[in-house]
């Protein structure tokens, strides 16, 4: 049985299927879907990340780049112990608190995974310190997964365009995940999460020069505030 031409398409958010994928297809004309966070294994990039909450990337590969001269395995953050590690990371926010999760995850590791980053999303989930974002990443960055980490970039990003009304990052992260073409979704998150960070900036977006400014449907407001 045919389906009728005048049906209308659902919404995606408050988006069309082909308003999706158009705001995907001129984000991949534009971006380089590369991590600006440097890492050289999968336990490089999980301390990474782990690091990275409440700051800058630039920061993070500094600390990592002294750190990791002598710091390879989780045996070596073991022996680093508590103070050591705080020592390290010390010109990082919240060094105390991160260099805790940070030996607790390497313990984990050893216990239960043979010393290796796990690649499943339940099981990098039970480790401390990491959350469904944390665990998003490794999968998605390392492990070449198909799934999409929200941080605040992309939680703005996603709610600007009509891309996810959800309140909550988890929230947002399965509806981006449910909505981006498959075509798309490997690199979704870098694509979201660059355009926020240079683009469609939190206090000042870059209206005038955003490759989606005619899919936009936020566009109008920051231009009525100028």
């Amino acid at each position: 049985m045919l389906m009728s031409s005048s049906r209308k398409e659902p919404s995606i958010g408050s988006l069309s299927a082909k308003q999706v994928t158009a705001i995907y297809q001129a984000l991949a004309a534009a971006i380089q879907p590369k991590p600006e966070l440097e890492y050289g294994s999968a336990l490089d990039l999980l301390v990474a990340v782990v690091l990275s909450a409440q700051c800058t990337d630039k920061a993070v590969n500094k600390v990592t780049a002294q750190l990791w001269q002598n710091v390879r395995t989780p045996r070596d953050y073991l022996a680093l112990g508590q103070e050591g590690l705080e020592h390290a990371i010390r010109s990082i926010g919240l060094y105390r608190n991160k260099a805790k999760s940070i030996l607790g995850l390497c313990a984990k590791l050893i216990e239960d995974f043979h010393g290796e980053v796990p690649n499943t999303r339940e099981e990098l989930m039970k480790l401390p310190g990491v959350g469904r974002k944390t665990a998003s990443v490794v999968l998605n960055v390392w492990f070449r997964q198909p799934v999409i980490a929200v941080d605040t970039h992309i939680f703005r990003v996603a709610h600007r365009l009509g891309l996810s009304n959800a309140p909550t990052a988890d929230e947002v992260s399965s509806d981006l995940e449910n909505i981006t073409p498959a075509k798309y979704k490997l690199d979704a998150h870098h694509y979201l999460l660059l355009h926020g960070r240079y683009t469609c900036q939190a206090r000042i977006p870059k209206c005038d020069q955003c490759v989606l400014a005619r899919l936009c449907p936020s566009r109008k407001i920051f231009s009525a505030e100028k």
